[in-house]
């Protein structure tokens, strides 16, 4: 490590002024939490309100925010939410594990529109989209238990990726470049580029857009170079005043070496090719004034393809993964306030050299009731009914409550359930590292939670407190170091914690600066383990789960065109060293083009986030966008 905790004073100036989030060079927002966002509603596929209506732990990041970060990945972006623990194994959103408040990246729930992301074979895969991060229009994350919200699989939170939706015919181009400046064993500079561009078409009452982007380099270090080719299209059409259809379709490629990703140090010349396609259609229906009913049916497949050894193809895994799944939501709007009540079947199959051949279907039906928002008291209740084909029948309950201090300061608490069924990996998977375990059973939670919030005027700030109890925890696990990794089911894993945010933004009547936006959080840990004697097991996953996360940044605008941000992150992992990185933007902005310059991790820190892959250094990107 080059820095470490005598750089501490950088990081607390940093807190107490740092970080961009904001991007509007007409309006300020602050990050993850301000005024301009407490009206947008929430994407839940049930019953939807405006975020400050929402009795629960939600963070909105808006495309103005994304905008004012140094980034170009969704997986960046994601890693400057406090509570959750992106571990990347790579730039340019090659590969990354999200985990939330210290779970793993199995207990995470992922979904692109409401439409859920599961991967059966495993959680690796998740982030494999093919939405680019310019696709995106803003990203919600819900923490906590929320099987009644999503259904299986949100064992402790879920992430939803908003698309922008076609609004004006027109195009957009964009390309970057980037370089760390370092050589690599042919004498090469290691560097990567991007380009990308969106077509929008809007006739009648039909909008579309085709959106493709291409990313490659050869990496920062020995076998890590990268493709990544994406295409997404969306289109929206109403045939009647009372019908919304929507439909997407998308396809990604994504290919990388994986030195280190899995099974270091034997797996220095591996080399992994991930392929999925998405494609969904809903219909919001109008029925009457009081009944909205939404059907939706959606397709994934995903083709994982890892070599152990690409020189020989040596330990191939070939994985086919094909997955259907189809829902019915409908919401009641009462005198005595929202009801919501739908089902869905979900049907998950998988075809593997290693893993074998398998299915499994789920079914789900829910029923919510939420009061009248607009009285200071509000609150809701509800249940998900879960059968699978492999585990039964479950049912998981929640509940969540809000008071209006005041007009925009809300004391909010809730209690949620939720289960993670394992995937197939974890029940069959076989390698010299790894053995699954077919005798595994489904991990359950507990979630309870409150906070208080305010996200009206220049400064806003929220705060809560949790505690999360899962029984059945999964863990990889062995007694020595010559073991493979297996799979178990634990008694019971607990985690205490609490997250504090706050943010300030203003603007400026005239002078050089036109606005001026501040925020910092943080975010604390404290799991425990009780039942089974683990106590001299090693363990791949708990040990590395966050205890301390902080971050923080500013975003100014000035003369009109020009932005300047700095942002900020500081982990400290159970068992593990701790680091911070910094990343900075300039951009200069007309109309029609901008111009930006990014540094990426400007203290040049070595840090590992996932297993043994240490992550780039200093990395400086120059890019621009074009309007037609």
């Amino acid at each position: 490590m080059r820095f470490y905790t005598n750089n501490r004073t950088l990081l607390v100036f940093l807190l107490t002024g740092l970080c961009g989030r904001a991007a509007a060079q007409q309006r300020p927002d602050t990050a993850m939490a301000t005024h301009s966002l407490e009206e947008v509603i929430v994407q839940e596929n049930r019953l939807a309100a405006p975020l400050k209506a929402a009795n629960r732990n939600i963070t909105i990041i808006s495309r103005k925010q994304i905008d004012a970060l140094a980034v170009t990945s969704i997986n960046e972006v994601l890693a400057f939410v406090p509570g959750l623990d992106v571990r990347q194994r790579g730039p340019g959103g090659v590969q990354a594990d999200i985990g939330i408040d210290g779970g793993t990246f199995d207990q995470t729930l992922v979904l692109l529109n409401g439409i859920k992301i599961t991967d059966p074979q495993t959680g690796h895969n998740i982030m494999n989209l093919p939405v680019s991060l310019e696709d995106v229009d803003h990203i919600e994350v819900l923490r906590g238990a929320a099987a009644r919200v999503y259904g299986i699989n949100a064992l402790n939170g879920a992430i939803n990726i908003i698309t922008r939706q076609p609004k004006e015919t027109g195009a957009v181009v964009r390309a970057n470049v980037g370089s760390s400046f370092k050589k690599d064993e042919k004498n090469k500079l290691y560097s990567g580029y991007g380009v990308g561009a969106t077509g929008t078409l809007m006739t009648g009452n039909t909008g579309q857009s085709l959106s493709l982007n291409a990313n490659s380099g050869n990496g920062y270090r020995y076998n890590t170079a990268y493709d990544n080719y994406r295409a997404f299209y969306q289109g929206v059409f109403q045939p009647a005043a009372n019908h919304d259809v929507r439909a997407l379709a998308g396809f990604v490629k994504n290919s990388y070496g994986a030195n280190g990703f899995y099974a270091a140090p034997g797996d220095k010349e591996s080399e992994e090719s991930v392929k999925t396609f998405l494609a969904a259609v809903s219909d919001k229906i109008q029925i009457n004034k009081s009944w909205e009913m939404t059907p939706r049916v959606s397709y994934r497949y995903t083709e994982d393809n890892y070599l152990y050894v690409k020189q020989n193809k040596a330990g191939a895994n070939l994985h086919d993964n094909n997955i259907v799944d189809a829902e019915l939501n409908n919401r009641f709007e009462t005198a005595i306030g929202s009801f919501g009540t739908g089902a869905e079947a979900r049907y998950e199959a998988i075809n593997s050299n290693n893993l074998g051949k398998h299915e499994r279907t789920n079914i789900g039906i829910y029923g919510e009731y939420k009061s009248k928002a607009d009285k200071r008291f509000s609150f809701s209740v509800g249940g998900y009914l879960n059968y699978n084909s492999a585990y039964g029948w479950q049912f998981f309950p929640g509940a969540d409550a809000g008071f209006n201090i005041t007009s925009d300061l809300k004391l909010y608490a809730n209690i949620g359930t939720a289960q993670r069924l394992p995937t197939y990996t974890d029940l069959y998977y076989k390698s010299p590292a790894i053995l699954g375990n077919a005798n595994l059973g489904v991990e359950k939670a507990t979630y309870m939670e409150a906070g208080l919030r305010k996200y009206s005027g220049k400064f806003s700030y929220s705060g809560s407190v949790f505690y999360r109890q899962i029984s059945d925890f999964i863990d990889y696990v062995k007694d020595s170091l010559p073991q493979p990794w297996q799979p178990q089911n634990f008694q019971r894993a607990d985690t205490k914690g609490f997250s504090l945010q706050t943010g300030y933004a203003t603007t400026f009547a005239s002078g050089v600066f036109n606005s001026f936006a501040a925020n910092a959080g943080y975010n604390y840990l404290s799991p425990s383990f009780k039942g089974d004697d683990n106590s001299k097991k090693i363990s791949r996953y708990v040990i590395e789960s966050l205890r301390h996360q902080l971050t923080a940044g500013v975003r100014a605008s000035l003369l009109q065109h020009w932005m300047v941000s700095a942002t900020a992150r500081y982990n400290m992992r159970i068992n593990y060293k701790d680091y911070t990185v910094v990343d900075a933007r300039i951009a200069y902005q007309q109309r029609r083009f901008q111009v930006y310059a990014d540094a990426n991790n400007l203290l040049d820190v070595t840090y590992v986030e996932a297993g043994a892959v240490p992550m780039p250094g200093r990395w400086v990107t120059l890019g621009g966008t074009v309007k037609f």
